[in-house]
């Protein structure tokens, strides 16, 4: 054999000997890849079904022993308790990313909150290293409305997907963010909805919503407490947020109705809010395209941008983010009824056309270029379109980790910058007598992250740019406009200048939500703009930081707080027997009255159909909350709810409440159920906005100022001008004032402190809140919410007072 054969010979052998260890090295990688996979326990080995099938749904118990299980069997995740909801269930948060991120959790929080806070970077290098190191922190929650449910169902399957897939988009995903996965912010809700579906799961009630709250006190309305903090589990995820983790992505999954665009997503419609930075609004735009390039390469249908929502309002899940330098997104799926399947007929989308930027959903526009038209609808459809669009949100932010980081960093130093046209700081002033108020005020603010100073002594201030200085006492609160969460402090304090919108007929366009909200305001905090401040450094003693609302509270002379949100002492002087009614059809105006008697200590209890209907009322005040006469007085429908649900208090329920009034109750009524009684019991005043067409008066939810006559015993403890919530509520004219006397009057002119208010003269000088002789009783006519989402803590008295017995 020649020397060239046998060195071929052996190279041969060398390479079938190098092939043969490769593929055994690759065989054991795959095995082990495999098996690793086979051990990371699968949805349906825990639940015994697939989430998302058909007429099946896991309650919160199944949902956090599944992520208990994955936890153990992935180190890919982990799962954490951050918190209790109000009904005393585990809250979770679970964390998923790669291997070598999860055990490295804290190294890549304090990345973040560094970078939330650039005044803490010391220069450019060490920023450098921050974004190079550095994960995009993501969380995704799902079904805070929790009879959107199929959300806390898919959460599972993504959860499973993520640990599993060995793809090289997940590892790409795993690798460079940390996804908080939150299967659902309202675990209350989770279960009050699964039994229910249960229960009803084969009758007539099938797929239809509970006859009760969906959470213990805000039901719906607990998207609407992200800056007013009211709730347990809003208080926990703010903090998981915006104290600890700083996420720069916050994408919140939501179902809408079932006669709608399959899926909404961003572009979000018009108006946005000058106080989010243009360059947020930008990223928003752009992840909301991935998604729907992602959802139209699957070939799925009805998906629409442009549309329905806007980015005016701030107090949502997706909102409340712009306002800490984060991108907020919506999603919003059409809906099964709950986990049944559905047939939804073109005829019922053909009949849907007041959505905002979908006039017609039959045809194709550019921001809806491929109609749906109609068939069955199944949570399986649902799934597949809320996991597409979450792997679209994650694979963006991993794509483009250092350009989100960096942003994020950048949008918090631009804040830290003062612009002329803005105000120096906010100044809370010393001295008011409101101090629990002021406590509760700062405790919000410092939650969500900003800072707040007391001055340790006088300073003079300029209230205007062009005014004189004005001394402000000793003792005083201060919050600077230049600190990262500027967009936040202004959001707040100022006043809101809601755009002029109308349709061509002349009517006012509907918003997503309220117009006004500015927060001082609703809770009777006095405060000034301060656009120049004499003597005052922040290195020497003129001013300090506030560490802890404690320390806030003993500037005021108050008792320390007794932790977090704690309950405030019952402001009543007498002991009345109080009841407050609830009936089936789940009132957000009832929840939002149980909590504010309860964070007082007030003594109550729930009135039922029942108890109305039998005349068991042994009170000595009952409260009807804002709902309708048809609300109150028919109830649900027999057609689709049991029997013991349905019917209201009824003809004999509305006699007896006149009755209990005759013999000397009083009967106080919030907003939509003034006109029940005002009907029913034929008092001498009536609604003056009733009516009205939209393009003659308007109000969807704004601060107004009301002149009270605090020489009633109801106005005990108000100022002569106080601030209210208007939410397409009522004004009254009052035709007998001998058996009918006004308390408060809207104001004669310039009522609208913060929002929007088309036709204000209808309102102006209008009865407000009214006090009626009746037998030997009164009745109580809230032309307004007194306790208007468990905000307005300015007109949190007039309730106190009327309580009195």
């Amino acid at each position: 054999m020649s020397s060239f054969n046998r060195f071929r010979k052996s190279a041969q052998l060398n390479l079938l000997r190098y092939l043969s260890v490769s593929l055994s090295l690759c065989g054991a990688f795959f095995f082990f890849a495999f098996a690793i996979a086979a051990q990371v326990p699968t949805p349906k080995s825990v639940l015994g079904f697939t989430p998302t099938d058909d007429k099946i749904i896991a309650d919160w118990r199944q949902i956090t022993d599944y992520f208990t299980k994955l936890d153990k069997a992935s180190n890919k995740v982990t799962v954490k308790e951050i918190g209790k909801s109000t009904n005393g269930k585990p809250l979770i948060v679970a964390f998923i990313s790669s291997p070598d991120n999860i055990k490295n959790l804290e190294k890549y929080r304090q990345i973040s909150a560094k970078l939330a806070d650039p005044r803490t970077v010391k220069n450019d290098g060490e920023l450098a290293d921050l974004i190079k190191n550095g994960k995009t922190i993501v969380s995704i929650s799902c079904s805070i409305h929790s009879t959107e449910i199929v959300a806390s169902q898919m959460s599972m399957n993504l959860a499973y997907e993520l640990a599993t897939a060995t793809d090289a988009d997940t590892k790409e995903i795993l690798d460079n963010t940390i996804l908080l996965l939150i299967p659902s912010p309202n675990p209350d809700g989770i279960d009050i909805v699964a039994d229910w579906y249960r229960k009803t799961l084969g009758t007539k009630s099938e797929g239809t919503a509970p006859p009760e709250l969906y959470h213990h006190y805000a039901g719906h309305d607990d998207n609407r407490d992200w800056f007013m903090l009211n709730l347990v589990e809003t208080q926990a995820i703010t903090k998981l947020f915006w104290q600890q983790w700083f996420p720069q992505l916050v994408y919140d999954v939501h179902q809408q109705g079932q006669n709608a665009s399959r899926f909404i997503i961003p572009p979000f419609f018009d108006p946005p809010n000058p106080r989010v930075a243009p360059s947020i609004l930008r990223e928003v735009g752009l992840i909301g395209y991935k998604m729907a390039a992602d959802l139209q390469a699957k070939g799925i249908e009805g998906v629409a941008t442009n549309s329905t929502y806007d980015t005016w309002w701030h107090g949502g899940f997706r909102s409340a983010p712009y306002y800490h330098n984060s991108i907020g997104i919506l999603s919003e799926a059409a809906s099964a009824n709950l986990m049944s399947p559905i047939t939804i007929k073109k005829e019922d989308l053909a009949r849907n056309r007041n959505t905002r930027g979908l006039p017609n959903l039959l045809e194709t526009a550019t921001n809806y270029p491929d109609t749906w038209e109609g068939g069955l609808w199944r949570p399986a459809d649902i799934n597949e379109i809320e996991m597409t669009a979450s792997r679209a949100l994650l694979s963006m932010a991993a794509k483009y980790r250092p350009r989100y980081l960096r942003n994020f960093y950048e949008y918090g130093r631009a804040n830290t910058v003062r612009k002329t046209d803005e105000p120096q700081a906010f100044i809370v002033s010393a001295g008011q007598p409101n101090a629990e108020t002021i406590s509760r005020f700062l405790e919000i603010l410092m939650a969500q992250g900003m800072e707040v100073h007391h001055m340790t002594k006088e300073l003079w201030v300029k209230m205007t740019p062009t005014a004189e200085f004005h001394e402000m006492p000793l003792g005083s609160f201060l919050v600077y406009v230049n600190q990262p969460q500027r967009s936040n402090v202004l959001s707040l304090f100022e006043k809101q200048v809601y755009p002029q919108r109308l349709l061509p007929n002349g009517d006012a366009e509907v918003p997503y939500d309220v117009a006004g909200w500015t927060l001082p305001m609703q809770m009777g905090v006095e405060y000034d703009a301060a656009w120049q401040i004499r003597d005052i450094d922040r290195d020497t003693p003129t001013i300090k930081r506030i560490e802890n609302l404690d320390q806030a509270r003993a500037i005021m002379n108050l008792a320390p707080s007794g932790g977090s949100f704690a309950k405030k002492p019952n402001p009543l002087k007498t002991n009345p027997k109080i009841g407050l009614y609830k009936g089936f059809t789940g009132s957000m105006d009832e929840g939002w009255t149980r909590l504010v008697l309860d964070t007082f200590q007030i003594p109550f209890r729930s009135v039922s159909d029942a108890d109305i209907k039998s005349g068991n009322l042994d009170l000595d005040a009952i409260i009807l909350p804002a709902d309708s006469e048809n609300t109150i007085v028919n109830g649900l429908s027999a057609e689709r709810y049991p029997v013991e649900y349905t019917g209201g208090i009824g003809t004999a329920g509305v006699e007896n409440l006149k009755k209990f009034v005759e013999n000397g109750g009083k009967l106080i009524c919030f907003d939509d159920s003034c006109e029940m009684v005002i009907k029913r019991f034929n008092l001498p005043m009536k609604n003056v906005l009733a009516g009205l067409k939209r393009s003659e008066f308007y109000n969807p939810g704004s601060v107004v100022s009301l002149d009270v006559d605090t020489k009633q015993p109801m106005a005990r403890g108000l100022r002569d001008v106080t601030a209210a919530y208007f939410s397409t509520s009522s004004a009254y004219d009052i035709t007998d004032d001998k058996r009918v006397r006004s308390i408060a009057e809207y104001a004669s002119k310039d009522a609208l402190l913060s929002g929007w208010m088309l036709g204000e003269k209808f309102l102006n000088g209008k009865t407000a809140l009214a006090e009626a002789s009746y037998g030997k009783g009164k009745i109580v006519l809230f032309g307004f919410r007194p306790q208007h989402r468990g905000q307005s803590w300015g007109t949190f008295p007039f309730i106190f007072n009327a309580l009195e017995k």
